[in-house]
């Protein structure tokens, strides 16, 4: 009948997959664990008033044959209960208004950061990176004044029992070889190092353990090199002579229980799903007047929203939409290393540290593109286009990310053709930041790093763009457009186009390249262009929104640090910027042609001048809220006082 009545086969297709009488991934069964009412000892937040905290696990369960069970890669070797199903659960905590009918009916999830919540220290003024429990977490109250149902839940399987983790069956008959890199950044002789899946066996013949300075170095395995296990998860390293303490040294074992690490997917999906009432669940949902989501990744988690949306899981089990908005803050062009087999979900590449990790291969931009290097032609919303559940997105990045994690190539092919930025997207440059910073950071000294470290946050700029997203998907009111270096404008250049006011500065950059994973270690081929954003005369990044420390410079802020003599000189120092202070008065530094601190601005009355028409500029352009104003400026004041 079929190869006669295509349309009623199609059809018959169609009734089945959107049956709710054929549940093949779900939330069965919800149990709240405990409960903080009020939570924050009480604080009462604006005319919301007072928020709970329930803190639950949620079961959950995905048929591996069905059209989501089949993108998680070794679910098929998974055990199935008596209903076909596999079993798994995930820890769950939820921030809500006591007074439900106060909410304002948003679902603010974000994902965690290796089970760290970072939402309150970039939105709230937060110190903690726990749970919220002490009135103290919660900053200054941001997201409850405006009346957030907040909500965390665990996606990593690798993570300690006292943290929010995803636990998912071992798969004992799933072996093979797993690769692992080890930095220490340390002088001693005998390192130890923890290995993500246990070994096979620990006969030492069955491994190999090389050694290189540089990334793009050849693997060596010279005199005095040497392993031991001390555990199947643990080994021992005695380092060789002629290296430093920065050298990378590269394991490749065979290894036993691997997980369907992909599940971290249907588990962020079905709990949001479940949690703001969609249907195909077994139980109920306990929260009320839930009208929409938005999810927020930070760094790791940023780019775990960015594979969620890729591999099609922002549609739930009934097709509905999971995230009406998703704010992706600092994850560059990259995905994750989650849906593989022996997933290393924390692993991701730069220049240095595991620069050949799997998760950063095309496509890179929102839109459609043909990559020429591949041949391909994708584009993370391809999957949710076809199944209408694309969600509005912002991704902010900062200079950390067109050095380490190439931003450049969401928006510029490799042929030069530039790409378009969808309509449901905003890309935002946070000009001068580096990768992560809490309100108030200050610079430092590190061992590793050439440079003083970066001290700026992009928070203020963070609350006005999550304000504009709530705007976005709750009554249509468009965000502010997108800004970000290009090469129409001479903003975005080849490397070897940069301005910098000394050569000696010059960064490196972290290469990528087509590479072929299938084999262990894995092979590169052709390498992707290098575009990064040009420097002003001050020598900060230009074509992007600048908060009102970069604004109102008192030095020249990079999105990169260099390694120091002794831990692989020259190569990126991680994802630390630098800051290199403006001499104080003229001629105070030699050399240096950048005008002094006391030409630009004579005394604190006008630097506290200059901010405040940065601050203004940027409130009228929907770059910060008027009620951050007073802040900035006396936060802008102390940052000169101590100079």
């Amino acid at each position: 009948m079929c190869k006669t009545r295509k349309w009623l086969c199609t059809a018959f297709g169609i009734a089945l997959t959107m049956s709710p009488l054929v549940t093949q991934a779900k939330v069965t069964n919800f149990t709240v664990t405990n409960t903080i009412r009020p939570v924050f000892e009480g604080t009462r937040f604006g005319d919301v008033g007072a928020y709970e905290r329930i803190d639950a696990i949620a079961e959950l369960a995905i048929d591996p044959n069905s059209t989501r069970g089949k993108k998680i890669v070794d679910l098929e070797y998974a055990p199935v209960g008596k209903d076909g199903l596999v079993h798994y659960s995930t820890k769950v905590s939820i921030l809500r208004p006591i007074d439900a009918e106060k909410a304002n009916g948003t679902l603010f999830y974000e994902v965690l950061n290796r089970g760290r919540n970072l939402s309150l220290a970039l939105l709230n003024r937060a110190s903690s990176l726990g749970m919220p429990e002490t009135v103290k977490d919660a900053g200054d109250g941001f997201l409850m004044d405006n009346g957030y149902t907040l909500v965390w839940s665990g996606w990593q399987t690798d993570l300690p029992e006292n943290k929010l983790k995803l636990n998912v069956p071992v798969l004992p008959s799933v072996t093979g070889l797993s690769r692992e890199e080890f930095i220490f950044d340390k002088a001693d002789q005998v390192m130890t190092a923890n290995l993500t899946y246990p070994a096979m066996d620990m006969d030492s013949k069955n491994a190999t353990l090389s050694v290189r300075q540089n990334a793009d170095d050849p693997r060596s395995t010279v005199s005095g090199l040497s392993f031991k296990y001390l555990s199947p998860t643990q080994i021992e390293i005695t380092r060789p002579k002629g290296f430093d303490n920065g050298v990378i040294y590269e394991f490749i074992y065979r290894a036993k229980n691997a997980v369907p690490a992909g599940l971290a997917f249907t588990a962020t999906a079905d709990v949001v799903s479940f949690l703001r009432g969609s249907k195909g669940h077994d139980v109920a949902s306990p929260l009320k007047k839930i009208d929409n989501s938005i999810g927020l990744g930070l760094s790791q988690s940023g780019r775990f929203l960015r594979d969620f949306i890729y591999q099609g899981f922002n549609a739930d089990e009934s097709l509905t939409k999971v995230f009406d908005g998703v704010i992706t803050h600092i994850a560059g062009s990259r995905k994750t290393y989650t849906n593989y087999r022996f997933a290393k979900v924390g692993r991701y590449s730069r220049q240095h540290e595991d620069h050949d990790v799997q998760g950063d291969q095309f496509p890179f931009g929102y839109a459609l593109s043909t990559d020429p290097l591949t041949g391909r032609t994708d584009g993370i919303l391809q999957a949710c286009r076809t199944s209408n559940t694309c969600p509005k997105i912002m991704q902010t990045d900062t200079s950390t990310e067109f050095w380490q994690a190439r931003a450049a190539l969401m928006s510029t092919a490799p042929d030069g053709t530039e790409i378009k930025v969808p309509d449901e997207v905003r890309w935002y440059f946070l000009a001068g930041a580096p990768h992560f910073n809490v309100w108030g950071a200050v610079s430092k000294s590190k061992a590793v790093c050439q440079y003083p470290t970066n001290p700026i946050s992009a928070a203020p700029v963070m609350r006005a763009l999550t304000s504009a997203m709530q705007g976005w998907i709750a009554d249509g009111t468009q965000p502010p457009a997108s800004q970000y270096p290009n090469t129409r404008d001479g903003s975005l250049v080849a490397l070897s186009e940069l301005h910098l006011p000394d050569d000696s500065y010059m960064p490196v950059y972290n290469v990528l390249k087509v590479m072929d994973h299938s084999v262990i270690p894995p092979v590169a081929g052709k390498a992707y262009p290098v575009l990064v954003p040009q420097l002003d005369a001050d020598g900060i990044a230009m074509g992007g929104v600048k908060v009102p420390r970069v604004a109102a410079p008192l030095g020249t802020y990079w999105g990169w640090n260099l390694r120091n003599e002794g831990y692989a000189k020259g190569n990126l120092c991680g994802l630390n910027g630098s800051f290199i202070a403006f001499a104080k008065e003229k001629g105070a530094i030699e050399a240096d042609t950048r005008p002094s601190i006391s030409e630009r601005y004579g005394d604190v009355e006008g630097y506290v001048k200059v901010v405040k028409a940065k601050v203004k500029n940027l409130v009228d352009h929907g770059f910060m809220l008027p009620g951050d104003v007073d802040f900035v400026v006396q936060q802008a004041k102390k940052d000169f006082e101590n100079l």
